[in-house]
């Protein structure tokens, strides 16, 4: 029986990691060893990219809901505190959308809050 070799999955292999590659800049998109240290680089920077968005988004959220509290007269550590206590579970996400976009709903919050406390 005829021996098979493994050309075409070889070539399969490398044409996937040299499609990564498209676009970047000299032998890195064209010589496979090349392209494949970028490659693998670049996958590990966007492996690390997508948990430094979360953080990223949840500090862009505090600093928003902290000016509007601000704005309110209270701090950003007891206005969260006093949410708990009144038992209002929202998220800083909506906190933030509503402190920009609804700042009287926002400020009432923040009566509760005070309240609360």
């Amino acid at each position: 029986m005829a021996r098979i070799k493994g050309a075409m999955m070889t070539r399969k292999r490398r044409n996937k990691t040299l499609r990564l590659a498209k676009g970047y800049w000299g032998a890195k998109s064209k010589h496979f060893k090349m392209a494949n240290q970028a490659v693998m680089k670049s996958l590990t920077y966007a492996y690390i990219g997508r948990k430094q968005k979360k953080r990223d988004f949840r500090k862009l959220w505090i600093t928003r809901i902290s000016a509007g509290v601000k704005a309110n007269g209270m701090n950003y550590s007891t206005f969260m505190h006093g949410l708990k206590l009144a038992g209002i579970d929202m998220n800083r996400k909506m906190l933030s959308e509503m402190a920009i976009h609804e700042p009287e709903a926002f400020a009432e919050l923040v009566k509760v809050a005070k309240a609360a406390l």
